[in-house]
């Protein structure tokens, strides 16, 4: 019988090893941010309550003004169906007016109506947040432009 030898056969090389890449850290030189904004809306209650106070009454008047297009478009319908008779018994692909108009129309009109008043109050939140930043937080490099947002 043949004797094996004590010593193993070669040795795979070594598994690579893992590094982490990360980016350095950025560090602001100056300038506002948002919470030193908001620490300053603390530390002086009347300019908060103004700067709030102004947020509420747009986004206040962006929900009356879609709210006032929904009611007069869905309920200017039915006035026009009652004023109008030849209305109430019109028919298109064979469906009548009032059943198309509110079976059909008028959720995508919700719904279209909804996009607008989210994407607008966004618009609002971000305006009222851009005040807070500061004057040069607009012109920082890292933020992007307002189109691209």
């Amino acid at each position: 019988m043949p004797q094996q030898s004590a010593e193993p056969g070669p040795v795979p090389p070594p598994a690579p090893r893992r590094v982490a890449v990360s980016a350095p850290r950025r560090h602001r030189t100056g300038g506002y941010s948002a919470r030193a904004g908001a620490a300053d809306l603390h530390a002086q209650p009347q300019l908060g309550q103004l700067y709030v106070r102004s947020l509420v009454r747009n986004q206040l008047r962006l929900a009356l003004g879609v709210l006032a297009v929904l009611a007069a478009v869905l309920g200017g319908l039915p006035a026009a169906f009652a004023l109008l008779p030849g209305l109430r018994t019109a028919e298109v692909a064979g469906i009548r007016l009032p059943w198309l108009l509110f079976g059909a129309v008028a959720y995508p009109l919700l719904v279209g109506a909804a996009y607008f008043h989210v994407r607008h109050a966004e618009r609002v939140e971000r305006d009222f947040t851009d005040l807070l930043s500061g004057p040069d937080a607009s012109d920082s490099p890292d933020t992007p432009p307002r189109a691209a947002r």
